[in-house]
């Protein structure tokens, strides 16, 4: 159910340089698949950003060397339509997480919660390193450039082909609840 790869790098941020892009990159494309979890940090109901978060069996197996940072790439729900998305890997320093996390915002409005559905992502490119905010009018404000950076990066053909990749069709006894 979830990704396979190293186990993780366990350091907050802060703690290394900020990577090069070159870095960065020799991990992607990155497929990871895992149930969607109920998160108990007051981010996406302050921001008004709702984030569908991992359970940490997958963050877990994220490569160790993938830097915290900000990513885009495509989500699905299920068996459902594949979207654009940004997600955040690391601490959140805004929030200061004690634990790593894998945050994925799809940029398309559902009608509903989707806790415990099978969540499919591919990540496709990096869009910047994890910082620190003054203030969450200046952290929502990043998220939004973030979002619009998603989407012009994933116009792009050599991201819109992953789109279609056979990864976002999950057997039929992997869904949970015909999503």
């Amino acid at each position: 159910m979830n990704s396979t790869a190293a186990p993780p790098l366990d350091s907050p941020p802060g703690s290394s340089p900020e990577p090069g892009i070159s870095e960065v990159m020799k991990h992607l494309p990155y497929f990871c698949r895992g149930k969607v979890m109920r998160c108990f940090g007051p981010g996406s109901k302050q921001l008004g950003i709702p984030t569908a978060n991992f359970p940490e069996q997958v963050v877990d197996n994220l490569p160790h060397d993938l830097s915290p940072g900000i990513y885009y790439g495509w989500a699905s729900v299920g068996n459902g339509d594949v979207h654009k998305m940004v997600l955040s890997i690391g601490w959140n320093p805004y929030y200061k997480n004690a634990k790593k996390s894998v945050e994925t915002h799809i940029i398309h409005t559902f009608k509903e919660d989707f806790y415990e559905e099978i969540l499919s992502i591919v990540i496709t490119g990096y869009i910047r390193p994890e910082k620190k905010f003054s203030s969450v009018d200046a952290l929502i404000s990043t998220i939004q450039d973030d979002i619009e950076e998603a989407k012009r990066q994933l116009d792009l053909p050599e991201h819109l082909k992953l789109k279609e990749d056979n990864f976002f069709h999950v057997p039929e006894s992997k869904i949970v609840n015909a999503h």
